[in-house]
């Protein structure tokens, strides 16, 4: 089964066009790429981790919806937080947005392509129709 392109590549504030997909599926996976607290107009959310964090699920959610997904599907997370000491504040939203599905996560702290705080990336199963 091929590996299928989801949406169209992004465009950043700048209006290039990003080198990605949103998202891709592969049999019953849909692997959504990393999702950066921007607004449909590619511009950075103001905020703090917490703001920005609800745009990153915000874009997650859109990008889900490409193939049919929920957060419900999701059985993997990645996340990059450019401050460790955000983690806690990080999480209380992580939570209130996962509710009690807890998937599979791994969690670093690392310094990010642009000036955010929190970058995340998911993988979702969903069996195809």
């Amino acid at each position: 089964m091929p590996v299928e392109m989801l949406g169209q590549s992004p465009l950043a504030s700048d209006r290039q066009v990003r080198p990605f997909s949103p998202a891709t599926r592969a049999g019953d996976f849909v692997f959504v790429s990393g999702q950066v607290p921007v607004d449909d107009d590619g511009q950075v959310v103001v905020g703090g981790i917490e703001a920005q964090t609800r745009q990153v699920f915000r874009n997650i959610e859109k990008v889900l919806a490409l193939a049919g997904c929920t957060l419900e599907d999701v059985c993997k997370v990645g996340v990059w937080l450019d401050d460790a000491r955000d983690f806690g504040s990080f999480n209380r939203v992580y939570m209130e947005c996962f509710g009690s599905h807890r998937p599979a996560r791994s969690t670093v702290e690392s310094r990010l392509m642009i000036d955010v705080k929190v970058e995340m990336d998911v993988v979702a199963y969903k069996p195809q129709a």
